[in-house]
């Protein structure tokens, strides 16, 4: 008997700049990490920002329509975030791109803010219920200065 399980929609989401001038979305953990080496899997969303200007502001919705705002910071992991805040994204795979329970709604306005999503993303869409235009996996959703501004408006 199959299991439907309920969909989260993230009302903000952002980039993670890669250097080059380019954007990417794919996530912190599917790379290689020299910057972090001792940082395990969501560790990272535990820590405070150290300054103001790390500061992005994240406002999750859940299936109800509640509005929960979130203090993260620039680099953070939209799910590894809103499990640090008790928000309901399961994530079984802990970010590793082998299944689709992290799946979220990313608000209208923004998924054009997004790169499109790598390949391996895309092939776990494809499993998850519910698919709309503005579906991504929450652990492929890294958190950058740029979306800031953006989440004064909509906050």
């Amino acid at each position: 008997m199959p299991m439907i399980r309920a969909i989260r929609r993230l009302t903000l989401s952002c980039l993670r700049p890669t250097g080059s001038g380019n954007w990417t979305s794919r996530s912190r953990f599917s790379q290689t990490s020299t910057e972090n080496e001792n940082i395990k899997k969501g560790e990272y969303e535990y820590e405070d920002p150290k300054s103001e200007d790390e500061v992005v502001n994240v406002v999750y919705l859940d299936k109800y329509g509640e509005r929960r705002p979130v203090r993260g910071k620039v680099g953070d992991n939209a799910m590894y975030l809103a499990h640090r805040y008790g928000i309901e994204i399961e994530g079984a795979c802990e970010a590793s791109l082998a299944c689709c329970t992290c799946h979220v709604y990313v608000h209208p306005d923004f998924i054009d803010k997004l790169n499109s999503p790598e390949p391996e993303e895309e092939d776990m869409l494809d499993l998850a219920p519910f698919l709309k235009e503005n579906s991504r996996l929450g652990c492929q959703i890294v958190l950058t200065k740029q979306i800031e501004e953006i989440g004064r408006a909509h906050v």
